[in-house]
C-alpha cells in the first residue's frame, strides 16, 4: 500500500503573488509531490501550503520550497496579523496513509538537517520531534516572534535543534516536526451562538475550566453564529481523529441539542480529510444500523448521508479526500492495463511483468470470484436463511481482492529495485561495499513482495470456505475456480520467494521467511481441498 505524507508548511508571505506562485511551483515540480492547496491571506501576509506524497519525495518538496523562500522571503521587511519567528515560518509532517508518526519525525529530522546544512538557517523541532517540554508546543518556540529571535536564539536553553545558533536577520528561525492530521470540521444547529456555545463547552477537551473538563480528548472547539448560513455552528479542530473522529463528534453534539431540543442541520467539512476517517464514519453507521456495505464508494455516500455534508456546499469526495486527489493508483501501471494489454506484457521479451505478479493477478482473481459469489447470493429472497452469514463474508473478500490488486505491480517494483542494484558501480572498495547492501536489499524486498501475496491470499480461506457453504450452489463452479486460482496464485508467489532465498546473506531472515512460506502454501493445498469438499458434499444433497 503506498505511503502518504502530508506536510503543511507557513511561508511569511501572503501578498507577492510572484513569490507565492514561485514557492508553489518549486513544490510543483518535485517528483512524487502533489501540491493540493496554496492559501495566501494578506492581513496575516502568510500562505499555507499543503502537499503530499510519499516519505521520501516529501521531505525534497520541502526542501525546495525552502529554497525558493531563502532566495525571495525577506524577513527584515515583514509586517503580518500572525505570529511568525521565520520566512518558512512552521513546516510539519503528518501522516496520512499507512505512515506512522515515527516516520514522519524522520522526515522532519531529515528536512532540518539538510535545510540547515544547505541553506545555513537554524530550526527548531516541535510537537512528536522534538523531547524537550519546555519548547515543544508552537507557541513556545515563537513566543517573542522574530523581533525577539536575536536576544533568545544566544540562549544555551534556545539552542536550535539544527543549523547555526545565531540570527539570520533576514531568515529567522524555522520550526519543524510532525504532528497528527488536524480535521477542521463544522455541525450546523438551528439555534443561537449561546446554545452552540454551550454545546461546545460540553464536547471539548478543556471543557468550561481545568475542574470540569468536557468529553472528546483531542478536540478543541467553540460555538458561533455564521449570518451567512443563518445557522449557528460547534466549530470543531480535531486534532487527532483516531482518538475523536468526526462522527463521533458530530454524534455528541446531536445529544446535547436533543437535550436542549435543538435541531441538527447537517455537519461542514473545511478543507481536506483522509479516507480513514471517512471509512472509520462508514464502519460506525454499518455496525449501528445493522447494514451491509463492502463498496468503497458506497460508504463514502453513507457518511455523506449520516454526516449531512452536502448541507452548505455539494461535498465532492474527489476533491476533499486526500487520497482520491491525488490519484493512488497513479503508481499501478500493470493493474490499470486492459487484460489485453496485461497478458501481451506478461509476454513479451522482458523480464517482467514475470511470475511474481502473474501469481497476484491470479490470487486476486481467485478471491474475486469468491467475493462474487457472495453477492450474487446477498438480497436474494430464497437466500434469506443465510443472510447473517452472508453479511460477514462480502466485505473480508472485497477488501482483500483490493489488496491483492496493488501487488501485480509491486512485485515488478520489487524486480527492478534489484536490477538497479545490479547496475551500481563497483570500481571501488566503497562502491562495492554500496552495491552489495542495495543488492541484499532488493532481494529481501523481492523476498517480502511475494510473501505479503501470499499472506493475503492465506487470508481469504476461512471466507472462501463459507462462500462454499452458504453460497448459491448454482455458482459452485464458479467457487471452484476461485479456489483454484486462490491455491495456483499463492503457490507461484511461494516459488518467487524459494527462488530468490539463495542470495540471501541473513540466516535468520531467511529461515523465518522459509518457514513462513512453506506454512502458507501447505495451507492453501489443504483449504482448496476443503472448499472443494464442502462444494461436493452440498452438490450430492441436492442431487
Amino acid at each position: 500500500m503506498r505511503k502518504l505524507v502530508e506536510c503543511v508548511p507557513n511561508f511569511s508571505e501572503g501578498r507577492n503573488s510572484e513569490i507565492i506562485e514561485q514557492i508553489a511551483d518549486a513544490i510543483r515540480k518535485t517528483p512524487g509531490c502533489t501540491l493540493l492547496d496554496v492559501d495566501p491571506g494578506k492581513s496575516t501576509n502568510r500562505t499555507v501550503y499543503t502537499f503530499v506524497g510519499s516519505p521520501e519525495a516529501i521531505v525534497e518538496g520541502a526542501l525546495a520550497s525552502a529554497r525558493v523562500a531563502r532566495k525571495l522571503i525577506d524577513m527584515r521587511q515583514h509586517k503580518g496579523e500572525h505570529p511568525r519567528m521565520g520566512a518558512m515560518d512552521v513546516c510539519p509532517f503528518v501522516p496520512v496513509a499507512n505512515v506512522t508518526m515515527e516516520e514522519c519525525v524522520e522526515c522532519a529530522k531529515e528536512f532540518g538537517r539538510r535545510a540547515s546544512e544547505e541553506l545555513g538557517i537554524p530550526l527548531y523541532l516541535y510537537e512528536e520531534a522534538s523531547n524537550l517540554e519546555y519548547r515543544k508546543k508552537l507557541p513556545q518556540i515563537r513566543e517573542g516572534e522574530y523581533e525577539g529571535l536575536a536576544e533568545k536564539i544566544i540562549k544555551p536553553e534556545w539552542k536550535p535543534d539544527f543549523g547555526p545558533a545565531e540570527f539570520i536577520p533576514e531568515w529567522g528561525a524555522t520550526v519543524t516536526g510532525a504532528r497528527f492530521f488536524l480535521i477542521a470540521y463544522n455541525v450546523n444547529l438551528l439555534a443561537t451562538a449561546n446554545q452552540a456555545h454551550r454545546i461546545a463547552l460540553n464536547i471539548r477537551e478543556a471543557g468550561r475550566n481545568e475542574s470540569e473538563p468536557g468529553r472528546l480528548k483531542e478536540v478543541k472547539a467553540i460555538g458561533w453564529f455564521v449570518e451567512e448560513y443563518n445557522m449557528a455552528q460547534v466549530s470543531i479542530n480535531l486534532t487527532n481523529y483516531k482518538v475523536t473522529a468526526p462522527h463521533i463528534a458530530y454524534e455528541e453534539v446531536k445529544k446535547d441539542a436533543e437535550k436542549l431540543n435543538i435541531a441538527v442541520a447537517g455537519s461542514e467539512l473545511v478543507g481536506l480529510i483522509p479516507l480513514e476517517a471517512m471509512l472509520m464514519a462508514a464502519d460506525y453507521y454499518i455496525a449501528k444500523e445493522k447494514l451491509m456495505l463492502a463498496d468503497e464508494e458506497q460508504k463514502i455516500k453513507l457518511v455523506v448521508e449520516r454526516l449531512g455534508l452536502n448541507s452548505i456546499s455539494k461535498f465532492d469526495p474527489k476533491k476533499r479526500i486526500i487520497e482520491y486527489m491525488i490519484e493512488e493508483n497513479q503508481n499501478e501501471p500493470l493493474a490499470n492495463m486492459s487484460l489485453r494489454k496485461f497478458i501481451e506484457a506478461i509476454s513479451a521479451r522482458t523480464s517482467a511483468p514475470g511470475g511474481g505478479s502473474a501469481s497476484a493477478a491470479i490470487a486476486a482473481i481467485g478471491v474475486g470470484l469468491g467475493c462474487m459469489v457472495a453477492q450474487l447470493t446477498y438480497g436474494v429472497r430464497k437466500f434469506d436463511d443465510v443472510d447473517k452469514y452472508i453479511r460477514k463474508i462480502i466485505p473480508p473478500l472485497y477488501n482483500i481482492t483490493r489488496h491483492l490488486i496493488p501487488m501485480v505491480d509491486a512485485d515488478t517494483n520489487a524486480f527492478n529495485d534489484y536490477m538497479e542494484a545490479l547496475r551500481l558501480p563497483k570500481s571501488t572498495e566503497e562502491e562495492k561495499l554500496i552495491r552489495k547492501q542495495a543488492m541484499q536489499n532488493g532481494l529481501k524486498k523481492a523476498i517480502e513482495v511475494p510473501l505479503t501475496t501470499m499472506r493475503y491470499g492465506n487470508s481469504a480461506w476461512e471466507w472462501m470456505i463459507e462462500v462454499a457453504r452458504y453460497g448459491n450452489i448454482a455458482s459452485k463452479s464458479d467457487v471452484e475456480v476461485g479456489a483454484k486460482a486462490l491455491e495456483t496464485g499463492i503457490w507461484g508467489a511461494y516459488k518467487n520467494v524459494l527462488i530468490n532465498l539463495p542470495g540471501i546473506e541473513d540466516e535468520d531472515f531467511k529461515k523465518e521467511k522459509l518457514a513462513e512460506a512453506e506454512s502458507i502454501v501447505a495451507n492453501a493445498t489443504q483449504m482448496m481441498k476443503k472448499v472443494f469438499a464442502i462444494l461436493e458434499k452440498r452438490q450430492n444433497i441436492k442431487n
